[in-house]
Formats: structure tokens, sequence, C-alpha cells
């Protein structure tokens, strides 16, 4: 088994047991009167942590990221560039035919 198998299903097994033993703790009644509502205070505070940091790491990259050229600029920039090579391919032809 190679080491991408052998992690992949290392991954299955730890799923299963934290769903299982998530799962116990939150219907098993003896387990459940003092610890379901700990864990559903942890779940949900996961929760919401995880989705305000993927929206703050979003708005962070939004603020920190230059904004684009504006395609006028662009369509400059490559028209120059086009001309050039029109230059130098009529130079190189030129010089081609005059040896």
């Amino acid at each position: 088994m190679n080491k991408d198998k052998a992690t992949g299903a290392l991954l299955m097994v730890i799923s299963v047991v934290v769903i299982l033993a998530y799962l116990i703790i939150l219907w098993y009644p003896p387990i459940a009167a003092k610890a379901a509502l700990t864990l559903l205070k942890l779940t949900g505070s996961i929760a919401v942590l995880a989705i305000f940091a993927i929206i703050g790491w979003i708005g962070y990259t939004l603020v920190t990221t230059p904004p684009p050229k504006p395609i006028e600029e662009i369509e400059k920039e490559l028209e120059k560039e086009l001309k050039e090579i029109e230059k130098e391919t009529k130079e190189e032809s030129q010089k081609q035919a005059n040896p």
C-alpha cells in the first residue's frame, strides 16, 4: 500500500471514530447529561470561528491585493509590443532580402 492510500485510510478511520465519539457524547444519556451542552457550544464556536476566519481571510486578500490594470492600459501595452514585433520582423526580413 502506497503512502497516499495509507494516509487516506487513516483519515477515514479517524473520521469514523470522531463521528462515533461525537454522537455518543451527544446522545448517550449518562454522558449526554454532562457533556452535550458543552459539545454543542464547542461545535458552534468552531463553526462560527471557521466561517468568519475564512471571511476575514477573503477581506484581507481583497485589501492587500492591488487592483488590476484597466483594460485600456493593457490594450495600449499590447499594441506597443505588437508594433515592436512587427518592426523587428520587417527589419529581419529586410536583412535576409539584402545580405
